[in-house]
């Protein structure tokens, strides 16, 4: 493995310097939405680096639309996390890694993952080189050549980020989030400009309530609201409000946000899309820290403990301390 050869401006320790382009990376990042988009920065800085090389991601198949088209990737390999269920589960995907990385193997595989399984399927995939993140969990770290140094207080995106740096990528501004260009959905129409809820997450307390619901619908009131997501909750049903629950793809979703004037999202994937794709965005947070999993965005803004503020200015905030001050905030904005 090449001893490391430099430290770029901001300390990033560079620990892999090939002397020619490695033929094939393997990116490892099954999972979840949010965190897959969190990663497209990275691996368009590697590709970036290293137009010539190939490169593959594992993710999970209900993810796997996030990354069609994606001009950075040569092949999309398919993780199916639901064969591994079960007390068998472990040896299944012992098993399954091994196949796997016969035909699957790279000169260097890059673990975003970090947990143990993703780095089993790592370590049998590996050619040259292997590396992942300094906090990796359940052991993971002790199948790498070397680890990123990163810290609790980072945002997802400069997590991984790091991992790009130190295998000698550099990383520069604007970031690329390639996310795919997907038609609109039968049916929807975009003749009148609209705005996007995105009102429920799979987190605990993360959802909006009924009633805030109701109260942010009715006070963005006259603009057409369009409700997107998976819930079996009900929406307030008016004329201006366009519910989409449920009827959408992923695809067909990022093409929504896309057209949007403005989007609202609780802290979820959706609202990691919307944020990837405009800063006209607020983010609703609960418990969550924004400072680490908000909008990366730093002109997106983020609404938490009764004011709307930016992820990048957290000190300079705006009075706003229910959905209904939320809302007409919003209608300032468009």
């Amino acid at each position: 493995m090449p001893d490391p050869v430099s430290v770029p401006a901001d300390g990033t320790p560079c620990f892999y310097r090939p002397q020619t382009a490695p033929e094939s990376v393997l990116i490892l990042k099954p999972s979840s939405l949010g965190d897959v988009v969190h990663t497209l920065p990275a691996v368009a800085a590697l590709k970036r680096h290293w137009p010539e090389t190939r490169f593959r991601w594992l993710v999970n198949p209900e993810w796997a639309p996030l990354l069609e088209g994606n001009p950075c990737l040569e092949e999309i390999l398919l993780f199916p996390r639901a064969s591994f269920r079960g007390p068998l589960g472990p040896l299944k995907l012992v098993s399954w890694a091994r196949d796997f990385g016969r035909h699957a193997s790279a000169d260097l595989v890059l673990d975003f993952q970090c947990l143990l399984r993703s780095a089993w399927i790592g370590k049998c995939c590996r050619k040259k080189a292997f590396f992942g993140l300094s906090d990796a969990r359940e052991g993971a770290r002790f199948f790498y050549d070397d680890t990123a140094p990163v810290h609790s207080g980072q945002h997802a995106v400069d997590r991984y980020l790091t991992l790009a740096k130190a295998v000698g990528s550099p990383v520069t501004s604007p970031l690329v989030w390639p996310l795919p260009e997907a038609p609109l959905p039968a049916g929807f129409s975009i003749t009148e400009p609209f705005i996007v809820l995105h009102p429920f997450s799979r987190g605990r307390g993360k959802s909006m309530t009924a009633p805030e619901i109701d109260t942010l619908c009715r006070e963005l009131a006259p603009w057409r609201v369009v409700v997107l997501g998976r819930s079996q909750e009900a929406v307030p049903t008016l004329r201006h409000v366009d519910n989409w629950l449920n009827r959408t793809s992923l695809g067909e979703l990022i093409a929504i946000m896309r057209a949007a004037s403005w989007v609202i999202s609780v802290d979820s994937g959706p609202m990691h899309i919307a944020a990837a794709l405009s800063p006209r965005l607020l983010s609703l947070h609960t418990w969550s820290d924004p400072q680490r999993v908000g909008p990366y965005d730093p002109k997106a803004w983020v609404w938490q403990r009764g004011v709307i503020f930016q992820r990048g200015t957290p000190a300079q905030t705006v009075p706003a301390g229910d959905p209904a001050a939320a809302a007409a905030w919003v209608k300032t904005q468009l």
